[in-house]
């Protein structure tokens, strides 16, 4: 069965969306190319917002009337590298072992795009009231990157949609809440020398562990007191450093040190807190003491990436729809991060709601199941009645 025929069904569009290997450093461009003449094929007309460089796109369309009032269905078209990772399986082929679809990105978040693409011609065979837009960007997983500049194009040629429903791994529970992230990269400079003789120079690798302790430190404070309730993810501020390297050879001291750290803010809290204590620290304490012995010591703390939290809006229209889609009576907090805070912060309510388990993203032999799917599936069903009679 050709997976842009009227008789798709979403696991069909799925097996063609995971084909397509959209690691985030590569381009995701066939897919894109796929989605864009699946739609031409029904007579929807999609547009496209390229990357600086064109070598990514996020795409988006509408169905229904041109008025205010519609639904967002957003995901993202980027996954995550399978390098390194042990699989049962080619990742970029879909396999159904035991009820489950085993695939790169079949939770992480192809089965929403496959679901709300199978959708298609029933939205189209309904009398919409109200639109259904479908928002496919792309970078998602490596910052967000592609999002912002969808949504610019959106509020120029779209009237102003009522919510949005990002389609991440949710268990198709409505999530109304989600910390935030921001990364950053530190750059520490000493002075090298021999090792025989560490007073001599400044290392760089002693000031950044120091720099790393008093983040550690920070983490531990922003934890105190905060319980965890089994496995969920804290919903408090949490810092992480991920990555640090520096140094020539053993018997050196090291001249360079360079660490990349996170911070994921509770809502209602700023990562530029915590980047203005680290800045304290190092102004007051770290850098005098390098400076004794070399006035060229530095550190450079550069923020890269900054993603807003989703910060709970009860019963907003994103809340309302969705617990009555789903016939859930609460929402629950997610512990990633996603697109749902930038349409929040762009004026346009969203909730976290889309098949699959985020315990399973990220994963070798990572999967959705069936279940989860047809879920999906009556799920936008549901939403198609309510945008026809709303």
């Amino acid at each position: 069965m050709a997976a842009n025929s009227s008789s798709a069904t979403p696991i069909d569009i799925l097996r063609r969306l995971v084909a397509f290997d959209t690691t985030s450093a590569k381009s995701n461009l066939e897919l894109i190319d796929f989605v864009t003449n699946f739609l031409d094929d029904h007579g929807i007309k999609a547009q496209t917002v390229h990357s600086d460089d064109g070598a990514k796109a996020n795409l988006f369309a509408s169905i229904g009337p041109d008025v205010e009032g519609g639904v967002v269905l957003s995901g993202h078209t980027d996954v995550v590298p399978v390098t390194g990772q042990q699989w049962s399986s080619d990742p970029f082929s879909l396999i159904e072992r035991d009820g489950r679809l085993h695939a790169r990105g079949a939770a992480d978040m192809k089965s929403f795009i496959a679901v709300a693409l199978a959708m298609v011609p029933e939205f189209q065979a309904r009398p919409l009231a109200v639109p259904i837009h479908l928002a496919f960007s792309y970078d998602e997983e490596v910052g967000c990157l592609g999002a912002p500049r969808l949504l610019e194009r959106l509020a120029a040629v779209v009237p102003k949609p009522a919510l949005a429903i990002v389609g991440e791994p949710s268990e198709m529970k409505v999530a109304n809440s989600h910390r935030g992230i921001n990364t950053f990269k530190t750059a520490v400079t000493g002075r090298p020398g021999h090792s025989s003789d560490p007073g001599a120079g400044v290392n760089a690798i002693a000031e950044a562990a120091e720099c790393i302790a008093f983040l550690t430190r920070l983490g531990s404070e922003f934890a105190a007191g905060r319980e965890r309730e089994g496995a969920v993810a804290p919903d408090w501020t949490t810092v992480n450093v991920g990555l640090i390297e520096g140094g020539a050879a053993v018997n050196m001291i090291a001249e360079h040190c360079r660490f990349a750290w996170e911070c994921r803010p509770e809502a209602g809290t700023d990562a530029e807190q915590v980047l203005a204590r680290l800045r304290t620290f190092v102004e007051s304490d770290v850098l005098p003491r390098m400076r004794a012995v070399t006035p060229d010591a530095a550190i450079h703390i550069e923020h890269e990436v900054m993603v807003p939290g989703l910060a709970a809006e009860p019963q907003s229209p994103a809340e309302t729809l969705a617990l009555a889609l789903t016939g859930h009576n609460h929402c629950v907090n997610v512990p990633f991060a996603s697109e749902a805070g930038l349409f929040q912060r762009a004026g346009i309510p969203a909730v976290v709601c889309g098949p699959g388990s985020a315990a399973q993203a990220h994963q070798p032999d990572e999967f959705v199941t069936v279940d989860q799917v047809d879920a999906c599936f009556a799920f936008m069903r549901r939403l198609a009645d309510w945008a026809e009679r709303r």
